[in-house]
């Protein structure tokens, strides 16, 4: 099945549901779905990742991250669809209920 990278509008309107209600919103950064989380500690910030990731594998996509000590910097983007895609939008959904105490 193809993936298809989201035209400007699109991207637009789906980052604008998706920052509904956060403290912390999502940016557009090098082309990229950004942000950048930040918890208690270390320990808190890896089980963000731990729990991140188990979901990432089984979707078959991957984030783009960063990790020092309490924060860890995402970006997101298809490479298959040289953009972003529906499937980054959904991660970071996903990563969004994952990064709550």
């Amino acid at each position: 099945m193809e993936i298809e990278k989201l035209s400007g509008p699109d991207i637009d309107k789906a980052l604008v549901e998706l920052n509904q209600g956060l403290s912390e919103p999502w940016a557009l950064a090098d082309g990229k779905l950004t942000k950048t989380f930040r918890f208690r500690n270390f320990i808190d910030a890896f089980g963000f990742m731990t729990k991140a990731a188990i979901w990432a594998e089984k979707q078959r996509h991957h984030p783009e991250w960063f990790n020092v000590y309490n924060s860890v910097r995402v970006q997101l983007t298809t490479h298959d669809a040289g953009g972003i895609s529906e499937k980054d939008f959904a991660l970071a959904q996903k990563m969004e209920k994952v990064s709550a105490p």
